[in-house]
């Protein structure tokens, strides 16, 4: 067997396609399909594109372990000049940072760019020992950022088992909260709208009403059937409406990775088209992405102001496509209170960091214990006050 050697890239580029694809096929759960956003496609795509590029913040800094010209092992890795476009918010880490004297950034960061996704781990050949091979990647890591003279590593959204894993070998732990529907086996919009209170339903069909009323109907489009202009006309919506929060818009996306999605990721799309006649000419659209088994809403935008428009493109119109298609979840994208009473659970999202500075280090471990037993109640607070019937998993740390 070939020595193991360690190599850092600075584009996924250099890593071959096949070989990331077929990692990222050993390490999905059997049963379960790949997670569209940590594919190589999707990564390339976002790099490719000038979205997630070092003049952006971005450094992409990927860590491979290969054996001769085989690729065993894959941490994708990313340097970050800044903390946007993470949905963890750690910037009162960086004031903490500040006031000790230290740098914050850059910091090296594991996730899907842009992405809030829960699934981020380590891409490691059902081949090689798996534990050997996990500490041989964070025994890298650490030194890198040793030498490097970075403040932290930080991987978002990550696997609970990858998590886990990570805190074994010392790693903190952070819990936060996003919202996400479960489908407990429904046959029909009838039946997610069954499972609330009577008031709750009467909200949700007058919302729906509004939309129709206005003579608006929403369209499902996907795969073969999106035309390549219509992701051109996503990239406008996306745009327009990040430029209505100003320089908070978080606009990320370039023209050129909705043209990308065109060619390499139209499989894993859903758009949702918001029209009065031709659903290729929307007056508003929502753009998502699924896997067969998993719903994720990403972007939307529109170009009219119509009441509940909104909760039509974004929230139920996938929401009965993921129950005709029988998926098994849907989760609507970062943010919104209001989703709780539109059928989703505020659910655990843990993330895993490692800081390299003791006195840093020693004030964030002891504020983690009372800032996850805080989110774990308002998770149960959440959850306890729901319109609707559901099964609540407690957050596990």
């Amino acid at each position: 067997m070939a020595a193991l050697q360690a190599r850092w890239h600075q584009a996924i580029a250099e890593i071959p396609p096949d070989a990331h694809e077929a990692l990222l096929r050993q390490v999905t759960p059997v049963g379960r399909s790949p997670l569209p956003f940590f594919s190589w496609n999707w990564l390339h795509a976002l790099e490719a594109s000038g979205s997630i590029v070092p003049s952006q913040g971005w450094q992409p800094c990927h860590l491979g372990l290969w054996r001769g010209n085989t690729l065993v092992a894959l941490a994708p890795l990313y340097l970050k000049g800044h903390s946007y476009g993470e949905f963890v918010f750690d910037q009162s880490f960086a004031q903490l940072a500040g006031q000790l004297g230290l740098r914050y950034y850059p910091k090296l960061l594991g996730m899907s760019p842009l992405s809030p996704i829960e699934g981020y781990r380590f891409l490691i050949s059902l081949d090689e020992d798996h534990g050997a091979m996990m500490d041989t990647l964070f025994q890298q890591i650490e030194a890198f950022c040793v030498r490097q003279r970075l403040l932290s590593c930080n991987l978002l959204y990550a696997d609970p088992d990858f998590a886990h894993e990570a805190q074994s070998r010392g790693w903190s732990l952070w819990l936060n909260e996003q919202s996400e529907w479960i489908n407990p086996g429904l046959a029909d919009f009838d039946a997610y709208l069954a499972t609330f209170n009577a008031n709750q339903r009467r909200n949700i069909r007058r919302e729906r009403q509004a939309v129709a009323t206005a003579g608006l109907q929403v369209t499902p489009l996907s795969g073969e059937a999106i035309p390549a202009h219509l992701l051109e006309r996503m990239h406008a919506f996306y745009a327009q409406h990040c430029s209505r929060w100003g320089i908070w818009g978080s606009k990320y996306l370039s023209a050129e990775f909705f043209a990308a999605a065109a060619v390499h990721l139209r499989s894993h799309l859903v758009l949702f088209s918001a029209h009065e006649g031709d659903p290729l000419d929307p007056v508003a659209m929502a753009f998502c992405v699924h896997n067969g088994q998993q719903l994720w809403g990403r972007y939307w935008g529109s170009e009219v102001e119509i009441n509940h428009l909104h909760f039509e493109v974004c929230y139920y119109a996938p929401l009965e496509w993921a129950i005709a298609h029988g998926l098994r979840s849907f989760d609507p994208g970062a943010g919104g209170s209001h989703k709780k009473r539109r059928g989703f659970l505020a659910r655990p999202r843990l993330s895993a960091h490692r800081w390299f500075d003791p006195r840093f280090a020693t004030i964030l471990q002891e504020w983690l214990p009372r800032a996850n037993a805080q989110m774990q109640e308002e998770i149960a607070a959440i959850n306890a006050d729901l319109p609707f019937t559901a099964t609540y998993d407690p957050p596990s740390l």
